[in-house]
This record gives C-alpha cells, sequence and structure tokens, in this order.
C-alpha cells in the first residue's frame, strides 16, 4: 500500500471519527449551527470580522444561538434585556477567572497562580475611586506636561502626525506618568524633559506589543512575530520593572498597593514586571483610541464641533482663570459637559466592541427577560456582544451607523436616558466598559482622563484634518473583543498652539 493511499484512508477516517462526534441540538437548548468545516466550524469566518458573522447568524436564528469556534462551543446572547442573567451569576456558574487567566499567560506571559482577576479589581476598586480627585489632577498636569512640553520643544508652526498617534500617545504617556510615577519632585524643566523623553520610550515601545495583541490572543503569530514579540516583551519588562518603578517619585497609591498586593502574595520581581506591563495595557490600552474616534467625529462634524466648542467656552467665562493659568480642572467643571458627555457616549457606542465572556461551569437554564428558558451545557462559553445589540441596533437608535452628537441629550440638555427595545425601555442602552462582575473599575478615570484631554486639546491648540474630505477610516477587523476598536489606518492631521 503506498504511503498516499494510507495517509489518504487515516484521514478518511479521522473525517469519519469527528462526523460521528458531531454535537445535535437537544431539547431546550438554542439553535446550533456547526458551520462546514468539521472541528473549525465557523473560525475562520469568526476571527475575519466578528460583526458581520454574528449579525448573519442573529438573521438566521435570533438573539441566542450555539456555534461551533475551533473545536468551541459558544452560545452567544445578543438579547440587551436578558443581559443581566448573565453579568450577575456568580462565578459557581459562569465565570469569567478561567478565560482572563488564559489570555494574561498567552498575551503578557502573566502567571499569578495565588491571585484571581476578579480578586484584584475588587482590592484595587476602592483605591481609583477614593483616590479619583487626586489622579485626575495628576492626570491633568502630566497632559500639560506632554501636550504642550512636546510642542515647546518643536519648532514653531504647524505640527504634521497621525491623529491615532497623536491621541494615543498623550493619553499612554500622560497616563503612565500619573498611576507608575515621575522622574522627581518637585518638578522642573530638566526634569519634564525627562518625563517625557522616557514616557515617549514607554509608548512607542508599547504600541508595538499592541499591535501584535490580536495575533498573541489568538496564538497566530509569524516566527518574524515571535521574535519581535518576545523583543518587545523584553524590553517593556525592563522599563516597569519594581526596581525601576521604586527610583520614580509620586507614584500613585494603586500603583502602591497592587505592587503590594503581588508582594504579599508571593510574586517574584520578574513576574511582578510582567504584571506591570498587563496593567499598563488594562489601564490605558483603551483611552487613546477612544479620544481619536472622538476628536475625528468632531473634526468631520462641524455642528458638532462648534456645539462643544461652545460649551468649553461657557465654561472657561465662568472660571477664576484664564486656560493657559489653569492648573487643575475640578470634578464639578467635568461633570458640567452634558454635551462632550454626549459625543463621548455617542463615540464609545459606534466603536467600543469588548467580548462578554463566561465560561458554563455547570449545566444551567438561563432565563430570558420574555419569558423563555435555554439550557446551557457545562464547559461551554457563553458570549455577550453589547457592539451588536444595544449598540447597533436600529430598534433602539435610528440611524445607528450615523454619529449624531446629541443622541444622549433630552431637548432641555439633560442627560438622555431613556431607550427601548421590544417597547421595553432598557437598563443597558451602551456597555463600553463592560456589565456585571467584570465592569472596568478605572470608568470615572478614564472618563475624567478623555475629557481633559479633548478641554486641553481643543482650548490649546489649533486641530484640523490635512484633508477635510477624508473619509472616516473602516476598522481594523481583527481588534474586535479587545475593547476600542482601531483604524485600519491613521488619519493625517496639523495642529498648532493658539496665538
Amino acid at each position: 500500500m503506498s504511503w498516499a493511499l494510507l495517509l489518504g484512508l487515516l484521514g478518511a477516517l479521522l473525517l469519519l471519527l469527528l462526523l460521528s462526534r458531531r454535537r445535535t441540538r437537544r431539547p431546550g437548548e438554542p439553535p446550533l449551527d456547526l458551520g462546514s468545516i468539521p472541528w473549525l466550524g465557523h473560525a475562520l469566518e469568526f476571527g475575519k470580522d466578528a460583526a458581520s458573522f454574528l449579525t448573519r447568524m442573529k438573521k438566521k436564528h435570533g438573539d441566542i444561538f450555539t456555534v461551533r469556534v475551533g473545536g468551541r462551543y459558544v452560545t452567544v446572547l445578543l438579547d440587551p434585556h436578558s443581559y443581566d442573567a448573565v453579568v450577575w451569576q456568580p462565578r459557581t456558574k459562569l465565570d469569567f477567572h478561567t478565560y482572563a487567566v488564559f489570555l494574561m499567560e498567552r498575551i503578557f506571559d502573566v502567571q499569578l497562580p495565588h491571585s484571581s482577576p476578579g480578586d484584584e479589581k475588587a482590592k484595587m476598586k476602592p483605591t481609583l475611586h477614593r483616590d479619583l480627585q487626586a489622579l485626575t489632577d495628576a492626570m491633568y498636569t502630566n497632559l500639560l506636561t506632554v501636550l504642550l512640553g512636546d510642542t515647546t520643544e518643536e519648532a514653531g508652526g504647524w505640527r504634521e502626525m497621525g491623529l491615532l498617534d497623536f491621541s494615543y500617545s498623550c493619553l499612554l504617556r500622560a497616563g503612565y506618568l500619573t498611576l507608575y510615577g515621575v522622574e522627581a519632585l518637585p518638578r522642573t524643566q530638566e526634569s519634564q524633559a525627562q518625563d517625557r523623553a522616557h514616557s515617549a520610550d514607554v509608548f512607542h515601545t508599547f504600541r508595538q506589543l499592541d499591535l501584535l495583541l490580536p495575533k498573541l490572543a489568538r496564538g497566530s503569530l509569524s516566527v518574524g512575530d515571535k521574535d519581535r514579540a518576545c523583543q518587545v516583551k523584553d524590553r517593556l519588562w525592563k522599563l516597569l520593572s519594581p526596581a525601576r518603578l521604586a527610583t520614580r517619585a509620586h507614584r500613585s497609591r494603586w500603583l502602591e498597593s497592587y505592587l503590594l498586593h503581588l508582594e504579599e502574595t508571593g510574586v517574584a520581581e520578574a513576574m511582578q514586571a510582567r504584571a506591570m506591563v498587563l496593567q499598563l495595557w488594562a489601564t490605558q490600552g483603551n483611552m487613546g483610541p477612544a479620544a481619536f474616534w472622538l476628536l475625528l467625529f468632531l473634526l468631520k462634524n462641524p455642528e458638532a464641533l462648534a456645539a462643544v466648542r461652545g460649551e468649553l467656552e461657557q465654561l472657561l467665562s465662568r472660571a477664576e482663570q484664564p486656560i493657559s493659568q489653569m492648573t487643575t480642572l475640578p470634578q464639578k467643571v467635568l461633570d458640567s459637559m452634558p454635551v462632550l458627555d454626549s459625543v463621548l457616549s455617542e463615540s464609545l457606542r459606534l466603536t467600543a466592541a469588548p467580548f462578554i465572556t463566561r465560561e458554563v461551569v455547570v449545566d444551567l437554564a438561563l432565563p430570558m427577560a420574555d419569558g423563555r428558558e435555554f439550557s446551557l451545557r457545562r464547559g461551554d462559553r457563553l458570549l455577550l456582544f453589547p457592539f451588536l445589540s444595544p449598540q447597533k441596533d436600529p430598534e433602539i437608535y435610528t440611524d445607528p451607523e450615523v454619529f449624531k452628537y446629541n443622541r444622549f441629550l433630552n431637548s432641555d440638555g439633560s442627560e438622555k436616558k431613556d431607550f427601548y427595545k421590544d417597547g421595553k425601555r432598557l437598563k443597558s442602552y451602551s456597555l463600553p466598559w463592560g456589565a456585571g462582575h467584570n465592569q472596568c473599575v478605572g470608568k470615572a478615570y478614564a472618563i475624567n482622563s478623555i475629557k481633559q484631554f479633548v478641554f486641553l486639546v481643543l482650548g490649546h491648540f489649533e486641530l484640523e484634518l490635512i484633508n477635510p474630505d477624508v473619509e472616516i477610516p473602516e476598522f481594523d477587523l481583527s481588534r474586535y473583543g479587545f475593547g476600542l476598536m482601531q483604524p485600519e489606518h491613521d488619519v493625517p492631521v496639523r495642529y498648532r498652539v493658539r496665538p
């Protein structure tokens, strides 16, 4: 018997084995769609464009269904009225810890056997909330250091760069200085210049890792990408090592408490450095892209830009000092920006696309808001995708693909919170920050940071598109599931300090 024939028979036997183990839908379970490729199922379609694939599945099966993806069975729930039945379930039934730990190790090489993501969030939440004003004040100072310092060091006149690079760089660098500390206190021109140089090094190195993140998560790195990822990680671990961070001044209490937590749980210094890189991504990885989309929508919508500028000018007219002399932006001022709040909410609605996942720990019945009940199998994965519903649902939002800066404003200028589906008011009408037990604990800090950045950019700079007719870029489809989407390509802008 020839080798070709023998391999063919083995392949056929393997295929028969796979087909004989085909899963069938049991009574009470969601619709099951296995796909046409044994074992892989819909993995290729899902990986190529998750939003388009899940939209097609929803049209075919409704708002709950199970698909096979790379040997796993994933039940997808797209009814926002029913999300609470998932996100508040205890870990003994629906667990987010297992998948989070898997991604921590696969992307960041972090192993924390005596800790859990849920426990860490519970420890960090009080610190972030208690120190919100201190973090906000520090962020304002560091944004000034990065924004105005970079401009001062450049020659006068217009400066050109990509809007994503501009937004991401400024926010991550300022956020890094806020949480991880500055060069020295009291601050001098020399120490601020060192802060700008060091934070730029951190950002450019981090950005190289961020660009590889989807491939890292999916285990699809090429040989060259693997080598590059190893080099970048090694560089970041050195930049964020505990020994190096110990020399920095004005470190946040969040950082101090997190490092103490790692030490108390017996984590070695080398692993602490890896955890620091993970936390840099977790705390800073979405603010820059969020600010990019917000500014781009404003630059493409003159009415929206005028409304935001008008609101900021009103606030400045009531301020005790001009913007050039401001050293902080009080919380009461940040809370008095309903137009900017609506713009941020609308921008996030259009561009925030995280997966909310749970591992099904035990066989259970999932109650739907409409009274139906579906059986879930132990070992399957449950996925919510708020980007499709509620955020892009035409029943909830008129013209859901269109940016409308005042979509989240009532006619009297107050925040609009009443949105409906199937005639019922939605509790969750947009979920850019996650939900339930694993909602982003740094939400308030992130919102304050983005709003301060926009305030400073519009207040201190003239900012414009180099090509006013440029199209809003398509998404980098590989980023679905990781939070804020990023564009396929950057958008060139130019800016200069206002005279």
